[in-house]
């Protein structure tokens, strides 16, 4: 009997409530029951609680607000020859998805806010989540003489790219990614975005004129997926005389980045050099940026300025005269010239095996960077190249899954040059990249995914691969080679320790008053070729493997880098490409 009158009560419970549902739809006007629909579809779109490195803004650990006088560096504004240009790091957030994009965390898309009176939008900004907010767009002001041929028009109207309804990602809702249609003359730099298919204001974003503007590329991917995506927009041409200027702004395409963008990057019609710092001004930003490299626990080949090489025996060999080897003097002062790379000269370790192996070892208290200093971005960026010196590469590692295994020779050479490049923004004064070289390629890493020092100097951290000295962000392995198969490159916080603020300015074409050593000018090689069969190494090597794991390993140890394998000894700093073009 209790039961029944149990049932009958939630029966009864369940027909009030269907009778009230009713009442309130009948009272209801049907667009607020559709705004309702809205409100629980938008719940359903919500992010997870979950915190993402983008929730907060990244800033430098020291970042000054003042540096030596000079004549513009990091004064805020550009003169790009009629157009003043200004960076905008300040965001309004728009729009966010939560999944997808780099380690599967989403991207979220910002407007520029806080924009200095006179200036206008050139477009929006978009980052993926699993970094801390941290990234700029150029802002615009017309200074031209020429109301007829002003530098800055509003669109004539916009086309809608496309839109996120179709991506399966949570997100808050529907994203439109419009394109500006420039007037005559004008080209569209980016993107407005919206939460709902209205068109945007014309007023709400500037065309430039053709003449400011250049060819445009989609570099690093930020989210999408097959059939749209965003990507960050970078010049096609780069390089220290080349005028194009990244803006900031992203890129959305339909399908991949095969195609070349719908929007166009900016071009410095002035001198790229007009705001370039003075050389008080570089001794101040490398007093602030320059990183502290660590040196493995176990590296037995140091680092040494390029003079105690040279003071401690290194030799200066000519084809054909192999018997008759020179002493090197102090500077390089007796090295070849001229730019050529051509195998007639070589440098090697002194003759006697005890001066050589004491000099394999290098020196680590004569140890000094030498720093390149170059325009960049069309002269809206510093570029300062630091380069460091080793007299010896030791040999290579391998891991072959669950072994680690000696690959004897394969990796060794005498004389090994590595770098990182600052790039410091001639508009704000700030560290935005560092650039970490390795193996004859690397990596852009932005500061806000840098290691700092944990002291008064809060300066970036720099960990040199064992033996092979690659320069990376963070320490730990990276394997080079796939399916748990390739060269070891080892890093960690070992006990040797490089200041990279100790350093020898030796290049800066633009400031004309810059002396360059006489080494600098040497094109050859800094090392001898290696004499070693690597057949008959990897073949030592195979030795030591059990029969399922030789399987593929010699393809992908030929496959590595040549720098890896070291046949050669490497060219100095001003043979790279990267010396008068950007870093690859």
């Amino acid at each position: 009997m209790g039961v029944n009158v149990g049932i009958l009560c939630v029966c009864v419970v369940l027909f009030m409530a269907i009778q009230a549902i009713e009442v309130v739809a009948k009272a209801a006007p049907m667009d607020s029951i559709l705004e309702n629909k809205n409100i629980f579809k938008r719940k359903r779109s919500r992010p997870p609680s979950l915190s993402r490195p983008i929730d907060y803004t990244f800033k430098l650990p020291t970042a000054p607000t003042s540096w030596p006088e000079g004549k513009g560096f990091a004064g805020g504004v550009l003169d790009l020859g009629g157009l003043q240009v200004s960076q905008a790091s300040t965001f309004r957030k728009v729009w966010g998805a939560y999944d997808g994009g780099p380690d599967n965390q989403g991207t979220s898309v910002y407007e520029p806010i806080g924009i200095p009176e006179g200036f206008s939008m050139l477009g929006s900004y978009s980052q993926p989540n699993n970094k801390p907010l941290f990234g700029y767009v150029l802002v615009a002001k017309d200074v031209s003489s020429s109301s007829a041929n002003s530098t800055l028009k509003p669109p004539v109207d916009y086309t809608i790219v496309s839109n996120t309804a179709s991506i399966k990602a949570t997100q808050d809702s529907i994203l439109y990614i419009w394109l500006p249609i420039a007037p005559n003359g004008y080209k569209a730099l980016g993107h407005v975005v919206t939460t709902t298919p209205d068109k945007p204001p014309l007023d709400k974003i500037m065309c430039v004129r053709s003449d400011l503007t250049n060819q445009c590329g989609s570099s690093s991917w930020i989210w999408g997926s097959n059939d749209f995506n965003f990507y960050d927009g970078r010049p096609i041409n780069r390089g220290t005389q080349a005028p194009d200027v990244r803006i900031g702004t992203f890129i959305a395409q339909n399908g991949g980045n095969t195609n070349p963008p719908s929007v166009s990057c900016l071009k410095n019609l002035n001198s790229i050099s007009k705001i370039m710092p003075n050389q008080k001004q570089i001794e101040a930003i490398l007093q602030v940026y320059s990183p502290t490299l660590y040196l493995h626990s176990d590296e037995e080949y140091l680092p040494s300025s390029v003079n105690w090489f040279f003071s401690n025996g290194a030799l200066l060999y000519k084809k054909g005269e192999e018997s008759n080897p020179v002493p090197i003097q102090q500077n390089g002062t007796n090295l070849p010239q001229d730019p050529n790379i051509d195998g007639a000269y070589w440098l090697d370790l002194p003759s006697d095996n005890a001066n050589k192996d004491r000099v394999k070892k290098g020196n680590l208290q004569s140890a000094e960077s030498y720093v390149h200093v170059k325009p960049m971005s069309g002269g809206t960026f510093t570029d300062i190249a630091m380069w460091i010196f080793y007299p010896f590469n030791g040999p290579g590692r391998a891991k072959v899954k669950f072994l680690d295994i000696k690959l004897g020779k394969i990796g060794e050479h005498v004389g090994d040059w590595e770098h990182v490049t600052l790039r410091v923004s001639n508009l704000d004064g700030k560290l935005w990249h560092v650039y970490f070289s390795q193996h004859g390629s690397g990596s852009w890493v932005d500061s806000s995914q840098l290691e700092f020092q944990n002291d008064s100097t809060k300066r970036p951290v720099v960990y040199a691969s064992l033996h092979g000295h690659a320069t990376y962000p963070h320490a730990g392995l990276v394997l080079l080679g796939k399916n748990g198969v390739g060269a070891r490159d080892d890093t960690d916080k070992g006990r040797n320790v490089m200041d990279m603020g100790k350093f020898v300015l030796v290049s800066a074409d633009y400031l004309g008053s810059v002396k360059e050593p006489a080494w600098l000018n040497f094109f050859r090689g800094w090392g001898p070729h290696v004499d070693y069969s690597l057949d008959d190494e990897l073949k030592n090597v195979e030795k030591l493997l059990p029969g399922k794991l030789k399987d593929g390993f010699e393809s992908i140890i030929r496959g590595l880098p040549k720098e890896v394998l070291a046949e050669e000894g490497p060219t100095g700093p001003k043979a790279k490409n990267n010396w008068s073009g950007d870093e690859v």
